[in-house]
């Protein structure tokens, strides 16, 4: 994000790998150039000016280092070019066509996204014209994601300009159960344009977002005939037969608003065929969509990865308790910047059963990663002399104590970060302790419910297996029952529901805002409904002082669930 400089280079680079393999077009996804989402850099004329500079500079790049032949686009930050309005113009999301050295071509984003972690409304300006560019006499219509997602609008233009080819660029963020709706969707556009649909979609990680890529091209028949792989970079090249163009740039009719309401404005790059070159037909194979657990899994992994690389961030610390919670985030830690760079610490007080202790060290035994123990019963012992508390205080006192060793380690042995350990189930209701155990600079499970996180857990291990590995997690932290080990036999259970019962409430309570009747409905007792709603609308305050943490679910806490910490509205009263 922001890095315009770098994000070029990468542009550079990938369009050669693209020349050399022979391509006549390639796609680069949205705002590859400033990084998405840009937020509040929209709104700045500094940053908005750069990108415009940036797209020139690179189309001259890309001409003088001998790429100039081959049709790029671009997704980057653009303006509208109105010179009374008191900024200069509106910020907009754009795709630029580069070829022969300058920009031939620019199209707005039509449809403006401002739902769930979108906010484009709010900064954007959007377009109103259909750019179609012609490519070796092929006319290749340009869209921008969301475009792509609602009814009409460009797909039913590119049906409109009789296009041969609708060219998507996207930057569309992974969410877990979704099944193949991109696919379908892919599908089903490219037959309402009535052409082949090329989808090209980012990879990585930006804050709480994870882009998995999922790549495709669609014939105009509706079926996916190219699928690239999830979460990986990579280039996918592909043969297409696509039809010559049937409209006369010679003696050209006006184009207004058709039913699409849009305007087609056409350019001419190059009207004469392809050469058919001495080379095998390239057609990529449709590669399978990951199953469920490992495409959660790979969305974490990536979401660490990318969040510590792009940060500077060389190495981990976290809190080993001998939980699944926290030997999750252990294991993710060391699939993603290595076990070389990932420093558990055990901190055992007079209620840690031995079970905890001796999980942890088999955790780091079995993964590589850094292992200390730092009891802290006699710190805890020193505040009971310097103060007089008992209860919820003493208790939440041992996680504070845990957290003040983390952090400084971390500030010790920098560029480090903690990683908070808490699930998205704990994170509803409130059952974490501020400023203990949800210290941190980053959550990697944040949005990951208890009883997936048991799932994720046995799958690491079963794929362990499967690759002639050793399994990182030990089989007694997957079975046992979980306590946050604060007082004497103390279990989870004691103070929640039964995780499989909670989680299910608080999908349809946070994910799917049903209100209390309809829950109640759905056949739970009144008096536990009533007791989760309570819980999780006292946490609020909570959940706002918590680290960033990737997102994966329809609806995870921060960019797309936003309530008033101050807030009397409660459901039934």
């Amino acid at each position: 994000m922001g890095d315009i400089s770098a994000n070029a280079d990468l542009v550079v680079e990938w369009a050669r790998r693209a020349h050399e393999a022979g391509a006549d077009l390639v796609l680069f996804p949205e705002m590859v150039l400033t990084g998405y989402p840009v937020e509040d850099l929209a709104l700045r004329q500094s940053f908005v000016e750069a990108s415009r500079k940036s797209i020139t500079r690179l189309a001259t790049r890309l001409a003088d280092e001998g790429l100039g032949d081959m049709v790029a686009v671009v997704g980057y930050l653009d303006r509208t070019d109105e010179p009374d309005h008191p900024k200069g113009g509106h910020p907009q999301n754009k795709a630029a066509v580069l070829s022969g050295g300058r920009v031939v071509s620019s199209y707005a984003k039509h449809h403006l996204p401002n739902y769930g972690v979108f906010d484009e409304f709010r900064y954007f300006s959007r377009g109103e014209d259909l750019h179609v560019v012609r490519i070796h006499g092929v006319d290749v219509a340009v869209a921008i994601c969301e475009d792509l997602w609602q009814e009409g609008g460009p797909v039913a233009a590119a049906a409109e300009a009789r296009a041969g080819l609708l060219a998507v660029i996207n930057a569309s963020p992974y969410e877990r159960d979704k099944d193949d709706t991109r696919g379908e969707l892919v599908a089903r556009r490219a037959g309402e344009a009535g052409c082949p649909l090329a989808y090209v979609n980012l990879v990585g990680g930006q804050d709480e977002l994870v882009f998995d890529g999922d790549s495709m091209i669609a014939d105009a028949a509706g079926q996916i005939v190219v699928r690239a792989r999830q979460f990986v970079e990579e280039l996918v090249v592909a043969d297409l037969d696509l039809p010559a163009a049937v409209v006369d740039l010679d003696h050209p009719v006006a184009e207004g608003p058709g039913l699409s309401g849009m305007t087609i404005s056409r350019t001419l790059i190059s009207e004469e065929p392809t050469e058919q070159q001495d080379r095998e037909w390239i057609t990529p194979a449709i590669e399978e969509r990951l199953p469920a657990l490992e495409e959660v899994y790979s969305a974490l992994v990536l979401g660490l990865h990318d969040y510590c690389a792009k940060n500077g961030i060389e190495r981990v610390y976290l809190g080993l308790s001998g939980g699944i919670d926290s030997t999750l985030v252990a294991a993710l830690a060391c699939d993603a910047i290595g076990a070389a760079n990932v420093y558990g610490i055990s901190n055992p007080s007079s209620y840690s059963s031995e079970h905890s202790k001796t999980d942890a060290r088999e955790l780091a035994e079995r993964t590589g990663l850094n292992f200390s123990t730092v009891p802290i019963a006699p710190v805890v012992d020193a505040f009971h002399q310097a103060i007089d508390i008992d209860g919820i205080a003493a208790e939440n006192l041992q996680a504070r104590i845990r957290g003040v060793i983390w952090m400084a380690e971390s500030n010790q042995h920098g560029p480090s970060i903690v990683l908070a350990c808490g699930n998205k189930s704990e994170l509803a209701v409130g059952y974490s302790t501020i400023y203990g155990d949800a210290v941190g600079g980053f959550a990697p499970i944040k949005d990951v419910p208890k009883t997936w996180v048991w799932k994720l857990a046995s799958w690491r291990n079963e794929n362990a297996v499967a690759r002639g590995e050793t399994p990182p997690i030990p089989e007694n932290t997957i079975t046992k029952e979980p306590s946050a080990e604060l007082r004497p036999g103390q279990k989870d259970t004691d103070s929640l529901p039964p995780y499989e019962v909670l989680d299910e409430i608080l999908t349809d309570y946070v994910e799917g805002d049903k209100g209390r009747d309809e829950i109640i409905a759905m056949g739970y007792d009144a008096d536990l409904v009533d007791r989760v709603m309570r819980m999780v609308d006292r946490a609020e305050y909570k959940r706002r002082q918590y680290p960033p943490g990737t997102k994966i679910s329809f609806k995870a806490f921060g960019r797309d669930r936003r309530l008033p910490i101050t807030n009397g509205w409660r459901e039934g009263r």
